[in-house]
């Protein structure tokens, strides 16, 4: 099965979120120092530690697969981070339509990891890589449960505040 398309298209998929994962890990510190509120902040700084526990994790499943991570850059990934760097610039700081827009490309990131993971899981299962099938549930879990949280944060009252700004 290893020579297989399907099997190449999981390899692939796999390289692309170990490299969206990778600059996570560089990008989120940025949101954390832009963000107003600490519970935002917290959030994010909470994300973080997973995202290192992630990127660990998708080196086990390339372990569990008999091969060595790699990474392929991920343009959609690049775009997102790139998004969120402009949001920075393009917000007034101490603002909560900074974390309002914060929040947006957060979820943004979310929201692309949710799909990448799901796609992933179902790949992962399909061909009988049921270790690699349940870290990768591990991650998808954790990832909808930043995306939840993200958006509890802003409905209790950061878009509230922002829009009386």
């Amino acid at each position: 099965m290893k020579n297989s398309r399907f099997h190449k298209l999981f390899v692939e998929e796999l390289k692309d979120i170990y490299w969206a994962e990778k600059h996570l890990v560089n990008a989120l510190p940025k949101m954390i120092r832009g963000a107003t509120t600490e519970e935002l902040k917290s959030a994010i700084e909470e994300h973080l530690e997973e995202t290192k526990n992630h990127v660990a994790r998708l080196e086990e499943v390339f372990e569990s697969i008999g091969m060595k991570a790699s990474a392929k850059k991920c343009e959609a990934m690049s775009g997102l981070i790139e998004e969120g760097k402009e949001i920075l610039e393009e917000t007034d700081e101490d603002s909560m339509t900074r974390d309002a827009a914060i929040i947006i490309a957060a979820q943004k990131i979310e929201h692309y990891e949710i799909a990448s993971y799901g796609s992933l899981v179902e790949l992962a299962r399909k061909m009988g890589h049921d270790k690699a099938s349940e870290a990768l549930r591990s991650t998808l879990r954790e990832e909808k449960a930043a995306d939840e949280k993200l958006t509890s944060i802003a409905t209790a009252y950061i878009n509230d505040e922002a829009l009386a700004e």
